[in-house]
């Protein structure tokens, strides 16, 4: 089963780069891809989500907001294979 894992972000965001980095370092251990969106490429979601980033999605759903965490993500990655 493959997992799509996203985080909305924008630039200069110092909580994406966390996110992004704990994503990265967890992906090699599952069979997961891992997409960025930019917010404000997308009038939409930048009205839905503005300061409220960075957002992690695991297959569409929202798991992680503002901060994400290492052993929690590996727990919700586990459940999924």
């Amino acid at each position: 089963m493959s997992i799509h894992i996203e985080i909305l972000t924008k630039k200069d965001c110092c909580l994406c780069d966390d996110a992004k980095a704990i994503v990265e370092r967890v992906l090699p251990d599952y069979p997961a891809t891992l997409t960025l969106t930019d917010i404000e490429s997308d009038p939409a979601l930048f009205a839905s989500y503005k300061e409220r980033i960075p957002v992690v999605r695991i297959n569409g759903e929202e798991s992680f907001v503002y901060k994400a965490h290492e052993t929690t993500l590996r727990k919700k990655l586990d459940k999924l294979i």
